[in-house]
C-alpha cells in the first residue's frame, strides 16, 4: 500500500472515530477545501516578491500545515466520492500535456486556446 492510501486511511479513521461523517456531504467538504486553500493564500496576501521570499523561509512550517489541510480535504473527498485522486491527477496531466505542448507553451503563460 502506498503512502497516499495510508494517509487516506488515517484521515478516514480520524473522522470516523469522531463520528463526523454525518457532516461530510460533498458540498461542505468542498467548502472546507476552498476555505483551507484561502488560508494558504492569506500567507502571501499584501506581500511583494522580496517580502514573500523572506516570509516563506520564516513561515515554512505554517504554510506546510495549511497545505496539509488542503490535501486532507482533497483525499477525504476523493475517498467519499470513490475517486482515485492519483489516477485523476495522472489523467489530468495527460490532458494538460496535450493542451500545452512544450514547443508552443514553453516560457509563456498564455491559455491553451490562445497558443
Amino acid at each position: 500500500m502506498g503512502k497516499i492510501e495510508d494517509i487516506t486511511k488515517r484521515i478516514i479513521a480520524f473522522r470516523d472515530a469522531r463520528d463526523w461523517k454525518q457532516f461530510h456531504n460533498p458540498k461542505d467538504v468542498a467548502l472546507s477545501l476552498v476555505l483551507e486553500a484561502t488560508e494558504v493564500m492569506e500567507h502571501f496576501q499584501w506581500k511583494n516578491q522580496e517580502e514573500m521570499e523572506k516570509y516563506v523561509i520564516e513561515a515554512k512550517s505554517e504554510i506546510g500545515e495549511e497545505l496539509a489541510d488542503v490535501l486532507y480535504w482533497v483525499l477525504l473527498m476523493g475517498h467519499d466520492l470513490n475517486i482515485d485522486v492519483l489516477d485523476a491527477v495522472d489523467k489530468k496531466m495527460k490532458k494538460n500535456e496535450a493542451k500545452y505542448p512544450i514547443e508552443k507553451a514553453k516560457g509563456k503563460h498564455t491559455k491553451y486556446t490562445e497558443l
